[in-house]
């Protein structure tokens, strides 16, 4: 698998695939960004000789990323016991909608398909952590589970098995992709209604089983519980609206497809992702939590 390592050049490479990779596996960019630091650090303590020995760099850093996301998605859910209200993944801005293309922050480096999009990212939440390594790591990355296995340190079996069962959960939790263009304009007809404070054409525009989840993350504020069904969602929406003047909401790409983001004097206050099913808006993911959104901020 490549020829043996030639120190720092053939590493340097491999920090955008790493990103990528760790931010699929903790669904935090600022998590991902710690984890794949921490293994070019482990990279860097190695002795010459060491380093020299290793014939792909890019799959040693691969493993120990891989191992380092485990680790913390191990101790994931004691953590997300203590955090306020709802958790949810950290939403992704486009790279050409930041003002800015320098490449160097962790969110220039994000590829948006559809492996980022915030519900496949939500299935990816109810997983077990080796569930989710084996999944993302052979479906979306396609490494063999004879690497996998290499990570979780099970048999490649074992990681077949595990990627089968997250496999189910995706396909369980899926509904049809509508196209780009009937998604932006659905949710373009939401912004609007948002905007007139309009309950009947909101609740119209939503699916009567709808759930509207909020992440304020105890930082901002948001409802600690989904709010269900389109009669509901509209008023909570219709009363932000009117309890938030000044807010300017804007069309954006969020984790590469159509979403809100609300503005305030050219500070990004909420990001708002949707799932659509049936001509419908079924899920709106709300994040608040201005921790999550500091990859929104435009800088020239």
């Amino acid at each position: 698998m490549g020829t043996a390592g030639t120190g720092t050049d053939a590493t340097v490479g491999e920090r955008r695939q790493l990103i990528n990779v760790a931010y699929r596996l903790l669904g935090s960019l600022a998590e991902a960004e710690d984890a794949v630091q921490e293994a070019y650090a482990r990279w860097y303590a190695l002795p010459p000789s060491r380093q020299q020995e290793i014939v792909s760099p890019g799959a040693w850093l691969t493993t120990v990323t891989g191992r380092i996301c485990l680790d913390v998605l191990g101790s994931a859910r004691a953590r997300r016991e203590r955090y306020v209200g709802a958790w949810l993944p950290e939403p992704l801005p486009d790279r050409t909608e930041r003002g800015h293309g320098g490449g160097a922050d962790p969110a220039d480096q994000m590829v948006l398909d559809e492996s980022v999009g915030m519900a496949f990212l939500v299935v990816l939440e109810s997983m077990t952590p080796a569930e989710r390594v084996a999944f993302v790591l052979h479906d979306v990355f396609r490494y063999p589970f004879a690497e996998i296995a290499g990570i979780l340190r099970r048999t490649p079996a074992a990681c077949k098995q595990l990627a089968a069962s997250a496999r189910r959960r995706v396909r369980a939790a899926r509904a049809p992709d509508p196209a780009p263009a009937a998604r932006a304009d659905l949710v373009r007809q939401v912004k609007e209604a948002w905007e007139a404070k309009d309950i009947a054409a909101l609740v119209d525009l939503l699916d009567p089983a709808a759930v509207m989840t909020a992440d304020g993350g105890g930082r901002a504020g948001a409802a600690l519980r989904p709010v269900e069904g389109a009669e509901r969602i509209a008023q909570y929406m219709a009363g932000i609206a009117e309890k938030a003047p000044g807010l300017e909401l804007l069309e954006r790409s969020v984790n590469g497809a159509p979403g809100l983001v609300a503005e305030r004097a050219g500070v990004v206050l909420t990001v708002a992702a949707f799932d659509l099913a049936e001509g419908r808006v079924a899920r709106i993911w709300v994040v608040r939590n201005p921790e999550k959104l500091r990859w929104w901020s435009r800088r020239e």
